[in-house]
């Protein structure tokens, strides 16, 4: 055998003990990553349009009091974003309220597939209406997304433990 087809054979078994070592990843771990890093997206999205409540564990920013929607949110909704076929005002509070709804839900793993599905929408929406040339990042969320709505959750998660607790009961 030449020294050749031994380098090929040893990079060969290389690569296969490698795929079989990264095919051994956890679901449940890239859920949970894939979980958290979209529910900040849209998380952090929602509070740059409220005033009066900031929650920001990454960064430590705590504020309590009595959420409002910002006077900016509204600006950019009448101004900038224009989406179609539904009033400003109402876009605006409409938004404010999904992009903290649903990654809480998302977060903590509840009603998951039915949050990413609406957080998909919402993507869609900003990719088609509002900033069209962003196609590479709403290309990522939605790849989480759908990643979330197919898989599902994972095991750490409220919608794993509802469904083993009630399909034993």
């Amino acid at each position: 055998m030449s020294t050749l087809t031994k380098y090929a054979c040893t990079l060969g078994h290389l690569v296969a003990r490698t795929t079989q070592a990264l095919q051994r990843i956890p679901h449940s771990l890239i859920a949970f990553i894939a979980r958290f890093s979209i529910a900040a997206v849209f998380w952090q999205s929602g509070q740059t349009k409220v005033e009066g409540f900031a929650l920001d564990f990454v960064s430590g920013t705590f504020e309590w009091g009595t959420p409002h929607l910002a006077d900016s949110a509204l600006y950019l909704f009448s101004h900038e974003y224009k989406v179609p076929l539904l009033p400003a005002e109402f876009a605006a509070y409409a938004a404010t309220v999904c992009e903290h709804l649903f990654p809480v839900l998302i977060l903590v793993g509840l009603a998951t597939r039915f949050s990413a599905l609406a957080l998909l929408g919402m993507t869609l929406t900003i990719q088609l209406f509002v900033y069209p040339d962003a196609y590479a990042t709403h290309g990522t969320w939605a790849t989480i997304l759908l990643y979330l709505m197919a898989r599902g959750p994972g095991t750490l998660s409220i919608d794993h433990w509802l469904a083993r607790r009630y399909r034993q009961g």
